[in-house]
C-alpha cells in the first residue's frame, strides 16, 4: 500500500454511567454504560515507509510491539480485509492518560481502523469496522462511533443517543493506577447496593437537560475501590463540585474523575486547583 503521511485524532471518552449487570457465559461481564466523547485527544501520525509494522510513542512504558492496541488493530484490519497495510509506522503523540478509564488505547485502535479503512479503499461500513474493533477490545467499537451512546453487552451493542449538551469538562487522574481485572474481581465478590439511573440519563439526554444528566452521574466501580483510592476519588469529586461542577463521577474502571460544568470560568478554577496536586488534569469540552 502506498499513501502519503496521514493523521488521525483519537478522542477520550467519559462514562456518564457504568453498571455491571452480571457475568456472562463467555466469562465477560454484562455492562450498561452511557458514554460521551470529549476533545482530549491523542494524535496518530501514519507513515508508509521502512519495513513491517512499527509503533512509536513518547510514553516510554507503552509497548511498541504487536501487543500495542494500535498495532493489534492494524493486524486485525489486514486479516479481516486482506488489504496490504505494510510498511506502516504508527507514531502516537499521547495526551490521554494511560490506564485511566478514558479509553486511550481503545481510541488509538479505533483511529487506526478509521484511517486504514479510508486509505486502503476498503470502504467498510461503520458496523463492519466495529466488528473488527470488537476483536481488539471491548471499548473499540464505541470509540469508532464516538459521540454519546448507550453501550450494552461487553460494550459492543451500541445505541446512538442525543449528544451530551455542550459543556466544559475537567478530567483529573490521581497519582495512581487501578487494576481493571482486580476491580472486576472485587465487584463479583460483593453485592452492588446502588446502581446508576441509566434510563434517567437517557431521558435527560433526549430532553437536552444537562443538569438532569449531571445529577445522575454514577459508576458502580467507585464503591469497590480500595479505601485509600476511594478517599482520593471522593476528594477530587468534592473539589469539582465545590468549584461549581453540576456533577462528578469516576470514568471507566478509573481512577480518572471528571466534572461537568456549565460555566467555563468555574471549570478553569477547578482545573487550576486540581492541577497543583495532580499533573494529569485536563480542561476540555464535549465533542
Amino acid at each position: 500500500m502506498s499513501a502519503p503521511e496521514g493523521r488521525e485524532l483519537a478522542y477520550a471518552k467519559i462514562n456518564l454511567s457504568l453498571d455491571v449487570l452480571g457475568v456472562r457465559e463467555d466469562g465477560y461481564h454484562e455492562l450498561a454504560m452511557v458514554m460521551a466523547t470529549v476533545d482530549l485527544a491523542d494524535t496518530l501520525i501514519f507513515r508508509h515507509e521502512g519495513e513491517g509494522l512499527r509503533v512509536e510513542s513518547q510514553v516510554s512504558f507503552l509497548p511498541t510491539d504487536r501487543t500495542n492496541l494500535a498495532a493489534a488493530a492494524a493486524i486485525a484490519f489486514q486479516k479481516a480485509t486482506g488489504r496490504t497495510i505494510e510498511p506502516l509506522m504508527i507514531q502516537m503523540d499521547k495526551h490521554i492518560p494511560v490506564c485511566a478509564g478514558t479509553a486511550g488505547g481503545s481510541s488509538d485502535a479505533a483511529a487506526v481502523l478509521r484511517y486504514l479503512n479510508r486509505v486502503t479503499g476498503a470502504e467498510l461500513s461503520l458496523q463492519e469496522l466495529q466488528t473488527i474493533g470488537e476483536r481488539v477490545g471491548s471499548d473499540v467499537p464505541y470509540c469508532i462511533m464516538g459521540g454519546t451512546a448507550l453501550a450494552e453487552g461487553r460494550g459492543e451493542r451500541l445505541t446512538a443517543l442525543p449528544p451530551l449538551p455542550q459543556c466544559a469538562v475537567v478530567l483529573c487522574k490521581p497519582n495512581f493506577s487501578v487494576s481493571t481485572p482486580a476491580l472486576f474481581a472485587q465487584i463479583d465478590r460483593c453485592k452492588i447496593r446502588r446502581r446508576p439511573d441509566t434510563n434517567g440519563i437517557v431521558a435527560a439526554l433526549q430532553a437536552q437537560d444537562l443538569q438532569g444528566v449531571a445529577r445522575r452521574l454514577y459508576n458502580v466501580f467507585e464503591d469497590v475501590l480500595l479505601v485509600r483510592q476511594k478517599r482520593t476519588v471522593e476528594s477530587i469529586k468534592n473539589t469539582l463540585v465545590n468549584q461549581g461542577a453540576l456533577g462528578a463521577a469516576m470514568t471507566g474502571t478509573g481512577p480518572t474523575v471528571f466534572g461537568l460544568f456549565s460555566e467555563v470560568t468555574a471549570a478553569e478554577a477547578a482545573y487550576k486547583e486540581l492541577a497543583e496536586y495532580y499533573p494529569n488534569t485536563f480542561l476540555c469540552h464535549t465533542v
